[in-house]
């Protein structure tokens, strides 16, 4: 059986070869649009599996202040949704891995659920994770999402209790986004181990593939996120972090990322 989304047939190829995703985010417009486009393919030739990325808002809650940063740049530099498609687009036939948008309820409530769903899957887009809609209101839009070919991935929270749990699980998309952490993200000098009891708990409740995100700062910890058994390790704010750094000092940026993510691929394949 084919499966339908390319979220999906990559994670299917990843299991069969006993491998643990990739899945670097970078803000889209950080310092320019055009160094967020060579980022993304270098990215890709680094070794991702799949790549988030994020739509500058103003008000992110769920994001920590490296994030908060990149975004406050990329909306400085008047980076809009729009622009951020538009560039997507512009990468169609280049950029072939999935590309997950992250992305908060507001911006997308206020283009409507259909009209920014549909936008998002013509420009290239393989899923969304919008951190700030309720379940409820999630439930309506992964159908929406679904009817343009895009996997709606939803979030579980350690404190979420396990009956709300497993109605995120029933519902997510492509996968399931598992945070590793109490609050907004921003690297950990370590994760708490509890996160390895809720990866089993999560894979207990179907076949959704379980990624870890929220406090990954390095290989070390990608490796860490592989052993207790997630199927993918997604890192932010710790890129994010090396990509202002580079540019800061007037360094390649696409090539300061492609370095990070080639030590956390070869982390995850060790």
């Amino acid at each position: 059986m084919t499966l339908s989304t390319p979220i999906q047939q990559r994670f299917s190829q990843l299991q069969q070869q006993g491998r643990c995703a990739l899945m670097p985010f970078l803000m889209a417009g950080d310092a320019e649009l055009t160094i967020t486009r060579a980022t993304l393919l270098a990215l890709q030739e680094a070794g991702a599996d799949m790549i988030e990325l994020g739509i500058p808002y103003s008000d992110p809650l769920a994001d920590g202040p490296v994030i908060q940063a990149a975004a406050s740049r990329a909306l400085d530099a008047g980076t809009t949704p729009g622009k951020v498609l538009e560039m997507l687009t512009g990468l169609r036939g280049e950029l072939t891995i999935p590309v997950i948008l992250f992305t908060y309820s507001n911006p997308l409530l206020n283009r409507g659920m259909d009209a920014f769903c549909r936008a998002a899957a013509a420009a290239g887009a393989a899923g969304l994770v919008v951190p700030d809609l309720p379940l409820e209101e999630a439930e309506k839009l992964s159908g929406i999402a679904a009817s343009h070919g895009l996997d709606l991935v939803l979030l579980v929270a350690p404190t979420t209790p396990a009956d709300r749990m497993e109605r995120i699980a029933a519902a997510s998309r492509g996968f399931t986004y598992l945070v590793s952490v109490t609050g907004v993200t921003g690297v950990r000098t370590s994760l708490e181990g509890r996160v390895a009891v809720l990866v089993q708990q999560l894979k207990g409740m179907g076949s959704t593939p379980v990624a870890v995100g929220f406090g990954i700062s390095g290989p070390e910890q990608a490796r860490q996120v592989r052993d207790w058994g997630a199927d993918g390790a997604i890192v932010g704010s710790a890129l994010v972090k090396v990509m202002a750094e580079a540019h800061a000092q007037q360094a390649d940026v696409a090539a300061a990322a492609g370095a990070f993510c080639r030590q956390l691929r070869s982390a995850l394949d060790d």
